[in-house]
């Protein structure tokens, strides 16, 4: 008899995320059926999605209808699901249909230490601990479901006076002593598993992780890991990678989508986790052919070779980050007819001349009027577009006492 049990663990979906204003919910749409494929053909038992189900607190109507549907074909045929929350969830939002959710094989945790009504394939439960067996399985899953632990959530402040290597040190032992009194339950005849949102000391980050709570002193030693379990299944970082430093097999299944330009390359996908009671667990990362590609292009040959790409129909499917080295600034009508025949393209940038010893790739900004200035940072900030003739005149007329009071004068190109 096989006595494997198959894990399915992905995470931070981030439901309702634009790129450069562009909602991408065709592409989510993707990625959530092929999940739902692949636990299908794998034999999935169990799903750990291990939070950042959202992107905001507060996400689109289109975001929650895709959650719900994605638990709806996840929780089939005797599969369990768990979700947790992340750092980019509403806890209370994002687990308000446990009650209902657990009738289904489906178990939502929003805070440290929640617990969840009996149903379906819950054995057992108490705060942040789930016991499940669901019809068919060939034995039982304790997951240690600890939800995105900031200092509030976990309910307990660490003092403010306290120095950044101290304040790391104290958070790091509170998140272990956490971890360690749930794995007093872990049991022999069980697949004894941990899922998390946080950040492991050591963990590569991308731009599209927001820095807060990506730094020291809300990350967490590897090391401190319990070494009951047989897998820890991590959200928080983009990256596809597994954790330097833990005892035990300790992974970030990343985004199933790249979200920033920095994520240009990377596979990305979900990793599938074969395991039997009190042996060492098989993982195996499987590719996602989900969503756009992102991809950055450098047109050393200015506007015109950028013109003759987008008529070449170069990386047609993908989202485009573009520089272009010009002489001077894009043009407004520039700017249009590139985003007219290659929708794709999200950033724009113009790289200028250097001038006689400014070092390689400095701007020649001081040579520049002042409204192109604006309009230069405005492209910078706006990802391409011009600003209005109105703002600029508003951002003119607003320097003019300041320059008044210098002697200068506002003048613009």
């Amino acid at each position: 008899m096989d006595r494997t049990l198959r894990i399915l663990h992905t995470s931070d979906w981030h439901l309702g995320k634009t790129l450069g204003g562009h909602r991408r919910w065709d592409e989510q749409e993707q990625f959530i059926e092929e999940i739902a494929l692949i636990a299908r053909e794998e034999g999935v038992h169990l799903v750990l999605l291990a939070g950042d189900v959202f992107d905001t607190e507060n996400p689109p109507a289109r975001a929650e209808e895709l959650y719900f549907e994605a638990l709806a074909r996840l929780a089939v045929e005797g599969r369990q699901v768990v979700v947790i929350a992340g750092n980019h969830d509403q806890p209370g939002r994002l687990a308000a249909p446990a009650p209902l959710a657990v009738r289904q094989g489906v178990h939502i945790l929003g805070w440290p230490g929640d617990v969840l009504p009996p149903g379906p394939g819950l054995l057992a439960s108490g705060p942040s601990l789930l016991v499940l067996q669901g019809p068919g399985w060939p034995c039982p899953a304790v997951v240690l479901a600890l939800p995105y632990p900031s200092e509030a959530r976990l309910g307990e402040l660490l003092a403010p006076t306290l120095e950044e290597a101290e304040h790391q040190a104290a958070y790091s032992r509170r998140v272990a002593a956490f971890l360690r009194q749930l794995a007093g339950h872990c049991r022999p005849e069980a697949v004894n598993l941990a899922v998390s949102h946080l950040y492991m000391y050591g963990g590569q980050i991308s731009d599209s992780e927001r820095t807060l709570s990506l730094g020291g002193a809300y990350s967490v030693d590897p090391g401190t890991l319990p070494a009951e379990l047989q897998y820890v299944a991590l959200g928080h970082l983009h990256r596809p990678q597994e954790v330097p430093g833990a005892p035990v097999p300790c992974r970030y299944s990343g985004s199933p989508l790249a979200y920033s330009f920095s994520e240009a390359g990377q596979a990305k996908g979900v990793v599938l986790v074969e395991a039997q009671p009190g042996r060492p667990v098989h993982c195996r990362e499987i590719t996602l052919s989900s969503g756009r590609p992102l991809v950055r292009w450098r047109a050393t040959g200015g506007y015109e070779e950028v013109l003759a790409w987008c008529r070449a129909g170069r990386d047609e499917r993908a989202w485009i980050d573009l520089e272009v080295h010009a002489a001077a600034p894009l043009t407004r009508e520039q700017v249009e007819r590139l985003r007219e025949i290659r929708p794709g393209i999200i950033d724009i940038r113009t790289v200028l001349p250097q001038r006689d010893g400014e070092e390689a790739g400095a701007r020649d900004l001081d040579a520049l009027p002042l409204d192109e200035l604006f309009r230069l940072f405005y492209r910078q900030q706006a990802g391409g577009g011009d600003p209005p003739d109105e703002l600029v005149r508003i951002f003119l007329e607003l320097l003019e006492p300041a320059a008044k009071e210098r002697g200068e004068e506002v003048e613009a190109g």
